[in-house]
């Protein structure tokens, strides 16, 4: 393969810093990312963003139906270039965002199995779309991002970087970061360390929809009043003294500690006992 230097000379090619394009060249995270992903026989492999392709090389040996989205004209002109005539690679010239995810959907058992180096300002709307709009059908996503939000992805209750994003994964897909990627190992350089992680996602919803939507409004009344004791953040929901204390009472909570501290599971049963008090 061509170096990416050349590639980039030979398509007059510089990457956009406002588009967040830095692309992963460390040929040793990138076996190491090729080993961590699994992808079952029966499933489609969607790759999001295929840049000028060294991670879609890789993940062709994994499948025998790979879909990659580039929306990049000089970059999907790479991919073209390379992939065009490879059997089991179909090429879709497309902003992810807008692209009909539902349309790759394999016959039962198969399901889609994402992976992917995306710009850091994709990660916040990629994930909520996926997650709340597409987990029925998705098994497995994989995605570079940026450190910071990979560690408030895993976090646990009662640390620095658990809040509402840390809850939204557990409940829709438990997070894992499989390795951490300095920034020395794309180029361009970004100014922050990546992580590369896997979200499993839940076969079926932990809740009913009225039950999710009360549990994630307590979720957003929590961490948007982070110092306040629990007993205040729940009455910011508009619930009478009375029936907060029956809640907590219910649901085995002291009132003085904040819902920080608390986890999934515990946050969804003091939920339903506020929609029973």
């Amino acid at each position: 393969m061509n170096s990416i230097s050349a590639l980039f000379d030979e398509f007059s090619y510089k990457p956009r810093k406002s588009a967040g394009q830095n692309f992963l060249v460390d040929g040793k995270i990138l076996d190491r990312i090729e080993s961590v992903i699994e992808c079952p026989p029966e499933d489609v492999l969607l790759e999001v963003g295929g840049g000028y392709g060294v991670l879609t090389d890789r993940l062709r040996k994994k499948t025998k139906n790979l879909v990659v989205v580039e929306v990049d004209h000089k970059l999907f002109a790479m991919l073209e270039r390379r992939f065009m005539i490879s059997t089991g690679v179909r090429l879709v010239k497309e902003d992810i965002l807008k692209f009909d995810l539902s349309s790759l959907k394999p016959e039962a058992p198969g399901k889609i199995t994402v992976a992917g180096n995306i710009p850091y300002y994709l990660t916040t709307p990629l994930i909520t779309r996926f997650l709340t709009q597409s987990n029925s059908f998705l098994r497995k996503i994989y995605l570079m991002i940026q450190k910071e939000v990979a560690d408030r992805l895993v976090a646990k209750p009662g640390t620095k970087a658990y809040g509402a994003l840390s809850l939204c994964a557990q409940y829709y897909a438990p997070a894992k970061k499989l390795l951490d990627v300095p920034a020395g190992s794309f180029k361009p350089q970004p100014k922050v360390d990546s992580a590369f992680i896997e979200l499993a996602v839940r076969p079926r919803p932990l809740l009913n929809p009225v039950d999710e939507k009360n549990f994630f409004a307590l979720v957003r009344a929590i961490f948007q009043s982070r110092r306040k004791v629990l007993s205040n953040s729940v009455k910011s929901l508009g619930r009478p003294a009375d029936q907060v204390t029956r809640a907590l009472e219910r649901a085995g909570v002291r009132p003085d500690i904040r819902g920080e501290q608390l986890g999934l599971e515990k946050l969804m049963e003091l939920s339903k006992a506020l929609s029973e008090a």
